[in-house]
Order: structure tokens, then sequence, then C-alpha cells
């Protein structure tokens, strides 16, 4: 199935009913046993570990939590960019996103309490290569830029709540 026809379709079914709109997910955590820092992780029918390098107390066996949270927001950019350009009509032959982040391990450690335990800056550099003009591009990263829903979790504020059960 085509990206049109997924749009199309969600269309069709949220407008039958706005409560189709409403999508839940989840993910499960676990501290592997016998490890420091090694989690195994599960989400439907995937599973990964994540774990921090050697100089921050792990073993390295996988990318470490905020490592993954730049994956999780270079990878969405790239499936909105696919998606929006669908949508668009844009055409795209290649699309690469490289994310950086700058941590102040004085947050995270507790040295400082003046300072975030997360990224104090990320940055997203996006290269696409197409036909289409650089003015069309510029329209699709603004709406890339309105609709990605991981760089939304960067930009704004949201509400969490965690209880110790």
């Amino acid at each position: 199935m085509s990206l049109t026809e997924v749009i199309e379709g969600t269309r069709k079914a949220v407008d039958a009913d706005p409560h189709n709109a409403a999508v839940s997910f989840s993910v499960d955590h676990v501290l592997k046993p016998g490890t420091k820092t090694e989690v195994e992780v599960k989400v439907r029918d995937h599973a990964f570990t994540v774990d921090e390098p050697a100089a921050l107390g792990g073993t390295d066996q996988a990318a470490n939590p905020v490592e993954y949270a730049l994956a999780a927001l270079g990878s969405c950019q790239v499936i909105t960019y696919q998606f929006w350009a669908a949508k668009r009509g844009i055409p795209i032959d290649s699309i690469k996103v490289t994310v950086d982040g700058d941590l102040d391990l004085h947050g995270f450690f507790g040295f400082s309490f003046n300072t975030r335990p997360g990224f104090g800056d990320v940055r997203v550099s996006v290269e696409l290569e197409g036909p289409a003009s650089r003015e069309r591009y510029e329209d699709l990263k603004r709406e890339v830029d309105e609709h990605c829903p991981v760089l939304d979790l960067f930009r704004n504020e949201t509400p969490v709540s965690t209880k110790l059960t």
C-alpha cells in the first residue's frame, strides 16, 4: 500500500469517527539481570537493547537512552519527510538526517542542580536530493517541522506522570 493510500484511508477512517485518530503506544523496559545498565526493551513484537558506554558505567552493548532519543528524532524526521512529500506530490530521491545533541553531565550526575539533565541543544541537519525546486523543499521542511511528532516532543513540554508501584 502506498503512502498516499495510507493517508487517504486514514482520512476516511477519521472522518467516519474522530476517535479513530487516537493512538496509544506502550513500551516495556527491564534491567537485564546481572548487568548494571543494560536494559531490554520490548515494543510490540520487537526487542532491542539499551546500554551506556563504558565511560558512563555500562558495557557499551548498545546505544544509550539519549542516543536513542536522537535516533527517534532523526528517524521520525525521515519518515515525516517521506510522508509529507507523498502527500504534497513532491519527488524526493533520497533523505539523510543527522541529529546532534549536547548534554552536560552535571545535571544527570547531580553535580549541579542548576544544570538540566537533558539536552541543552539539539541540531537537526536534513539533506534532500531530488528534482524539485529549493522552494518546494523549503515548503516541505516547514510542513515537516509543523507535523513531526518526535520533533514536537523535543520542542514542547509534554505532560508526563510517573508512579512507583
